[in-house]
């Protein structure tokens, strides 16, 4: 499908050295785990609880969340995978100033889409269609015409809380660090047999040279989970053309990471920390999860900013020792 024609206005500096990455988001599959609602409501336009910082409230859908979040820390080239159902993330991702002025009209504050507007406007859009939903490798796979070099990829079904984004800060950091081919979000988890699953010889705190990479495992060998937010060469390509359908019978983007391993260049894993929050939509027993995750950490920020001046400088104090 086309993109949808903006061009950036791009500044010349760098943030947190993100500024020459591209951006894949994947957002082609079926939803069939939340249904009926999924059926004409993409999962990825599922709302979030978010924080604006002026004290108010907002419903936000998670994939604009994630846009946002990657617009912040400095890109601009984005590459959206979508399928059959999902215009209306295409309809998100379009502005629409009647709207905004039919709302001031009527002394409403359009605000909230004014200032996402911007950032569209700002940036390079262009939407890729999955004719059918053959698996997250193969969303990934329809970005190898458009992307070279180093880039990002991102489910958007899942929502990474973190301060300052500070997840994103250390998966670059250690990618170039360990010259590696490929860097992957972990998180340990209870029960990983839902997810990719790695194993892996510790490099530092948090910090793993991932050795196997298996999707699904019916009897994993650790806890240590993928998720959905990885940084890549454009070697991921070649990998995914050497593999068939898995799990599923579709593309599986971990058995291409296995393939990245096999050929013994660097391969990591960085941890999501205690305070960081993963906000997954893409059933209804984790929505719910990700809801109560959000209302609470909405609630802590709110009793931060409302805290006394002084009281605040205590807590940060206390914290830092």
């Amino acid at each position: 499908m086309e993109g949808l024609g903006f061009k950036a206005r791009r500044r010349n500096d760098r943030v947190n050295g993100f500024a020459e990455y591209k951006a894949i988001i994947t957002a082609g599959g079926m939803g069939t785990r939340m249904l009926p609602f999924s059926k004409e409501i993409p999962k990825e336009m599922f709302p979030i609880v978010m924080y604006n910082g002026n004290h108010t409230l907002e419903l936000k859908p998670v994939v604009q969340a994630i846009f946002e979040q990657l617009h912040k820390i400095g890109i601009r080239d984005f590459y959206v995978v979508v399928g059959r159902g999902k215009r209306a993330i295409e309809d998100h991702f379009s502005p629409d100033p009647g709207y905004s002025a039919y709302l001031k009209e009527r002394g409403r504050d359009p605000k909230c889409l004014s200032e996402f507007y911007s950032k569209i406007k700002s940036s390079n859009i262009v939407f890729l269609n999955q004719p059918e939903p053959l698996g997250f490798g193969d969303a990934v796979r329809l970005g190898e015409p458009f992307v070279t070099g180093t880039f990002l990829v991102l489910a958007g079904d899942t929502f990474i809380l973190s301060d300052n984004n500070d997840y994103l800060g250390r998966l670059a950091e250690m990618h170039h660090k360990y010259n590696a081919i490929a860097t992957i979000l972990l998180q340990d988890v209870p029960d990983p047999r839902h997810y990719g699953v790695v194993e892996g010889k510790e490099l530092e705190d948090g910090v793993i040279r991932i050795t196997s990479a298996q999707e699904k495992p019916g009897s994993p060998k650790t806890n240590q989970a993928i998720m959905p937010v990885y940084i890549f060469t454009d070697k991921i390509f070649t990998a995914l053309s050497k593999i068939s359908p898995g799990v599923g019978n579709e593309l599986q983007l971990t058995d291409a990471i296995q393939q990245l391993i096999a050929t013994r260049k660097p391969v990591i894993g960085v941890k999501l920390r205690d305070h960081e929050l993963r906000l997954d939509l893409g059933s209804p027993e984790t929505m719910l999860e990700a809801l109560k995750l959000s209302l609470h950490y909405v609630d802590a920020k709110q009793s931060r900013d409302h805290q006394p001046e002084n009281e605040t400088s205590e807590t940060s104090t206390s914290r830092a020792i």
